[in-house]
């Protein structure tokens, strides 16, 4: 389904993206050393409640996961990158901290995702290199923004993010993309984080799409959790994510879930 969104429903996307990156924002903040993920979904969860929203995870149970995800939000850490179930588990020293949330406010979704580091690593190598993970993936977000617009196709949004992460000479997985939303969190059309410029569908105004890419050092492939839910690289090695929501318009996008100033 794709879903073209009406000037005046328009309004209620800025809304739920302000709230995203605000929740966002405020998880990052209060996320430190020693904070459990059980903790940063309560946390999620209250504010949700909180501002009249609908969490878009918790009732969700697509094909590639396990059962409802039962969660406010997605909590990856290190080596998790995508759909990370919160468990028990506290935060260390150094660790790559990835949060991805989607809400419904006003009958609309908005979905973002960021990724940072928590304090100092022991070891200044992966401290490094996780500082340069979360630099490529939000690059390669910039360039997807850039590249999008009206007219413009998928395929072309898809080859500004690939080129970005090859450059920093990461691999690609295609697997998981962005994606459309409406008043659904995943809707067509994908949108891989590699491609052909000038394949794909054709971009329209009105067309909400969440751009996100992912990366992981040193492997392009992903193995599940027996939580069925949350992905990692299959090396073990460390991964980041980036994700905002756009609005398609007339003369180029709007970003819908930058954090407000």
């Amino acid at each position: 389904m794709i879903e073209v969104i009406s000037p005046d429903r328009m309004v209620h996307a800025r809304e739920a993206g302000a709230l995203v990156a605000q929740i966002l924002q405020e998880m990052k903040a209060r996320t430190e050393v020693g904070t459990n993920l059980l903790e940063i979904d309560a946390w999620t969860k209250q504010m949700i409640v909180d501002a009249g929203a609908v969490s878009c995870y918790v009732d969700y149970a697509p094909s590639f996961g396990e059962g409802p995800f039962g969660f406010h939000i997605c909590t990856s850490v290190n080596d998790a990158v995508l759909h990370g179930k919160p468990h028990d588990y506290v935060i260390e020293a150094g660790d790559l901290v990835s949060l991805d949330l989607a809400l419904q406010l006003g009958g609309v979704v908005a979905d973002s995702a960021i990724s940072f580091v928590v304090g100092e690593h022991p070891d200044p190598a992966v401290q490094a290199e996780s500082l340069r993970l979360i630099e490529a993936a939000e690059k390669a977000l910039a360039a997807g923004i850039e590249a999008a617009g009206n007219n413009v196709k998928t395929g072309n949004v898809s080859a500004a993010i690939g080129t970005v992460l090859k450059s920093y000479g990461y691999t690609v997985n295609v697997q998981f993309g962005g994606h459309g939303v409406g008043t659904t969190m995943h809707q067509e059309p994908h949108v891989s984080n590699d491609g052909r410029p000038g394949r794909g569908y054709r971009l329209r105004s009105g067309l909400l799409v969440a751009i996100e890419p992912w990366v992981m050092t040193d492997t392009d492939k992903l193995v599940m959790d027996p939580d069925g839910w949350t992905l990692r690289s299959a090396t073990g090695c460390r991964t980041a994510h980036s994700e905002h929501t756009v609005a398609i318009t007339g003369d180029g996008v709007e970003i819908m879930t930058l954090p407000q100033a």
